[in-house]
């Protein structure tokens, strides 16, 4: 299994996770406000205030939860772009790039042995 199937893996356990930990938040929220309000005998200005209470925290956390994922997942997405327009990117600038030359046979050779008018030595037979 390479990185990216290890990448994947890592973000399933993470969100599996943290939804088990707002989905268990969540009820133990909801266990204490039944509690309370059993406990309360019929005060309904309490019992209101308890109920209010508990939904403002199940939608703090669940929204929290939802925001931090959904940030994490397009950071993420953003960094696999970027990494991948980087790679484009390297190549582009790789096919633009010249390789030296080799120098052709019947070119004249230049510098100080061969210079111009330079003939090949000759052998007798």
């Amino acid at each position: 299994m390479g990185r990216v199937g290890q990448d994947i893996d890592l973000e399933k356990i993470r969100a599996r996770y943290g939804l088990l930990a707002v989905v268990g938040s969540n009820v133990a929220i909801t266990a204490v406000a039944v509690f309370g309000v059993w406990q309360l005998n019929g005060d309904r200005a309490v019992i209101v205030g308890v109920l209010t209470s508990a939904f403002t925290a199940m939608a703090g956390l669940t929204t929290a939860y939802l925001g931090i994922k959904a940030v994490s997942n397009t950071a993420q997405s953003m960094s696999k772009e970027a990494g991948r327009q980087q790679d484009a990117d390297r190549l582009q600038d790789a096919g633009r790039q010249q390789p030296a030359r080799p120098a052709l046979e019947d070119e004249a050779p230049s510098g100080p042995m061969g210079g111009s008018g330079a003939q090949p030595p000759t052998t007798v037979p």
